[in-house]
């Protein structure tokens, strides 16, 4: 069936694969005619869109018909459902139906199920959480082949270190790198790529590891970097979050006696187990009573900036907090 459902955070790579679709279905010369968006605020939009999909297509190319932003898998009212049901076995094998939004769609619901039968693609669009190092230096080799840049795998670990997960910045920096290497067939070194990528190295990691050693005006420096980058709270704190969480694991299954590192590897979600050896460095000196002191620090961190709480000096305060618990021996 012509039915495509994209979810996910990673607004970037969604639109390269709505664009790529919309290429491959549409006749440019007929866009006018067959390729209808609508927006959830549009009244009736998903009743419109169902029926706009049925109509044959004009002239050459497909029909396509994009339901942005649709809340059909979270919440699905009972009309629409029945439309659903009547419309998804019949679509016109020329018609493409698309449907995307940023939640996950939610299993249970019957309209979620319904989609998922007749779906040709039901796809995640997911940001790789910026401690999964190992992730990011696989996305952006797999960028850079796409792109057509060469790269060693040093300038791989810079390049991911540099924009972590911002799948746009990404694109945007390999392009400018592709220009620079025209003509040339040699991999890029670290020393261009130091000089021609944007800064970003301090990043959320950067952040976690000062608050791990308790240095409190390098963990603030740091912060006040990421604001000035215009790095979001919240994504700071999920960093935070889930960097803390990976050494909590590590010191519990160390200290149980374990010292398998494909096992510890497994209990951590790391993909990498040669990672365990510096993870086990990182937190040598740091109990398992005090990463576990941090984490609900962390966690309320992200609820008072979730309730709307003043951002810069919320983060400020409870990084202090969260030094002043890691430098307790």
């Amino acid at each position: 069936m012509p039915i495509y459902v994209y979810w996910g955070e990673d607004d970037f790579a969604m639109e390269k694969a709505i664009a790529m679709l919309r290429d491959r279905v549409l006749d440019p010369q007929w866009i006018s005619f067959n390729y209808t968006a609508f927006t959830p605020d549009q009244a009736d939009a998903a009743i419109q869109g169902l029926n706009q999909v049925m109509t044959p297509t004009f002239g050459a190319g497909g029909r396509l018909v994009w339901l942005i932003n649709t809340t059909l898998c979270q919440h699905c009212p009972e009309n629409v459902l029945a439309e659903l049901v009547r419309s998804l076995r019949v679509i016109p094998e020329n018609s493409f139906l698309l449907l995307t939004s940023r939640n996950k769609p939610d299993e249970r619901l019957k309209s979620t199920k319904l989609l998922k039968q007749f779906a040709t693609e039901f796809r995640e669009f997911p940001l790789i959480p910026p401690w999964k190092t190992e992730l990011l230096v696989q996305s952006v080799n797999q960028a850079a082949q796409t792109v057509g840049v060469k790269l060693t795998a040093n300038t791989a670990q810079l390049l991911a270190e540099s924009v972590g997960n911002d799948t746009r910045l990404l694109y945007n920096e390999l392009e400018k790198l592709r220009l620079y290497a025209q003509g040339s067939n040699k991999p890029l070194d670290t020393d261009i790529v130091t000089k021609l990528v944007r800064n970003t190295t301090q990043n959320s990691l950067q952040l976690a590891a000062a608050i791990r050693t308790g240095d409190t005006p390098k963990a603030l420096t740091t912060l006040a970097d990421l604001s000035n980058a215009s790095e979001p709270g919240l994504r700071i704190v999920a960093t935070l979050i889930g960097q803390f969480r990976t050494w909590l694991w590590v010191k519990i299954m160390i200290e149980s006696g374990e010292r398998n590192q494909q096992a510890i590897a497994i209990a951590a979600d790391i993909g990498n187990p040669k990672r365990i050896y510096f993870l086990q460095q990182e937190i040598k000196l740091l109990s398992v009573q005090q990463l576990i002191s941090c984490l609900p620090l962390l966690l309320e961190l992200e609820v008072s900036l979730k309730q709307g709480a003043s951002e810069i000096p919320t983060l400020q305060t409870k990084i202090i907090e969260l030094c002043q618990v890691c430098r307790r021996n």
